[in-house]
């Protein structure tokens, strides 16, 4: 089976929400490939920013920047801290930031990442290629905190059985490669009829916690409303229920959507302007054509929202 290439995903309609103009300045926050930003440098003589954890993107960032000369940099680092990476650069302010969460189709598509469940590797996992791996959680973690990430990060409603036969099978034969790990997943779960791989949920647990995904969306919209300068606009598509409620809860608080979030408490008199404006009521999702050119498009969500001039918010809800 040949790697299916990496087809970015509602392009049209994130250089669409994005607007890219002449001059302007916009940061790809999930380089991978580099789709979005050939997209946006194509699109209008602007400047783009791509930022990037995984060390095998700097040979794709050198090939942008070969072809677009000094309107495109990639910055090696993690989208949570792309003002601090854009200040080192002299830059302050940014007309657009778009973020494509999760794994890229390339991680997936190289077995020796250990992503997939398809494809035999080590269990490995880690987008940096540094730190703690699957591996060692897989390993070393006590039974109810592996249930626990299963259940929280994967959503996965047999959590506690897959962790009880884990530490059952280790004791005897560490966990080393993905094929262990998800035969052992579909001994225990039943498959469904939606044909979907049991352990699909599962891989998606430890990798979101591996990579404390969740942890760095959070952060990585803080740092955009941040980073954003008013009028600038905020793309974001995510690809599962965890990530796109995230994004969808953060942009309804910052467009005052909370404002009073429960009849039985009284609205904050510290409470911060709306920062955000939303595009949109609803999430875009992918066409026909374009999910019969990329299946894997299937579960993805764009939600795009543009920067008022309020300042951006503290972690407790008030104006900085």
């Amino acid at each position: 089976m040949t790697a299916a290439p990496h087809i970015p995903v509602l392009l049209a309609e994130v250089v669409t929400g994005l607007s890219p103009r002449q001059g302007a300045v916009y940061v790809d926050g999930t380089f991978g490939a580099g789709g979005y930003s050939r997209a946006l440098l194509d699109a209008a003589d602007c400047t783009v920013f791509g930022i990037d954890r995984d060390p095998g993107a700097e040979a794709r960032g050198r090939e942008l920047s070969g072809r677009y000369g000094d309107r495109f940099a990639l910055l090696p680092g993690r989208f949570g801290d792309m003002d601090a990476l854009l200040a080192e650069r002299g830059i302050g302010a940014v007309d657009g930031v778009t973020l494509d969460l999760g794994v890229s189709s390339m991680q997936i598509d190289e077995a020796e990442r250990g992503f997939s469940f398809q494809k035999d590797g080590p269990l490995d996992m880690r987008m940096e290629r540094a730190g703690v791996s699957a591996a060692d959680l897989v390993n070393t973690l006590p039974e109810a905190e592996l249930a626990d990430i299963l259940w929280r990060f994967g959503e996965e409603r047999h959590s506690r059985r897959i962790a009880r036969a884990i530490v059952a099978d280790r004791r005897e034969t560490p966990f080393e490669t993905t094929r262990q790990l998800a035969e052992l997943i579909r001994r225990i779960v039943p498959r469904s009829g939606d044909g979907i791989d049991p352990a699909t949920r599962a891989f998606q647990g430890l990798r979101i916690a591996v990579n404390d995904e969740m942890g760095e969306i959070d952060r990585g919209l803080a740092a955009a409303e941040r980073l954003l300068r008013p009028a600038g606009r905020l793309a974001v598509v995510s690809f599962h229920s965890l990530e796109d409620r995230a994004v969808k809860d953060f942009l309804r608080r910052r467009s005052g959507g909370d404002a009073r979030p429960s009849r039985h408490q009284p609205v904050a008199s510290a409470a911060a302007a709306p920062s955000f404006r939303l595009i949109g009521r609803k999430a875009v999702q992918p066409g026909p054509d374009e999910l019969a050119r990329n299946p894997r498009a299937r579960s993805s969500r764009l939600r795009v929202a543009e920067r008022l001039s309020a300042p951006a918010w503290t972690t407790d809800g008030g104006a900085s």
